[in-house]
């Protein structure tokens, strides 16, 4: 593989990370309601103020990933949020039929993006 390719395929991919959590953290601060809801129907208090910090949180770490800054500290922060949102909101555990196998799908396609997190993180550099 040359250098070339290689930088092709980790800008395509840092990019695609970044619009991952760039799109719905402004869904998540402009259109807040089903989120919410989805919050309470697992139990999570504070679900609004909640719900705006991560959104915030969201659009912050994507913007600096797509302008290829401090990627590996946000992408080991985007490392927590997923670990966080599988445990509080996919956790299948609780639930039965059709939602269970709903939550363990985004729990396991939560897993595939928190891998490629950490690949991203392993192979960029440390910034000043």
């Amino acid at each position: 593989m040359t250098d070339k390719a290689s930088k092709l395929y980790l800008t395509s991919g840092r990019i695609l990370l970044a619009l991952y959590f760039l799109l719905p953290g402004i869904a998540k601060l402009l259109l807040p309601d089903s989120q919410v809801e989805m919050m309470q129907h697992h139990n999570i208090p504070y679900a609004l103020p909640l719900l705006y910090i991560a959104g915030a949180a969201q659009v912050i770490g994507a913007l600096l990933l797509l302008v290829n800054r401090h990627v590996r500290l946000v992408s080991l922060g985007f490392v927590l949020y997923i670990i966080v949102i599988n445990a509080l909101m996919h956790d299948f555990w609780n639930f039965a039929g059709i939602e269970a196998a709903h939550e363990l799908q985004n729990f396991i396609k939560n897993l595939g993006i928190l891998a490629g997190l950490l690949l991203l993180a392993g192979i960029s550099p440390k910034q000043k």
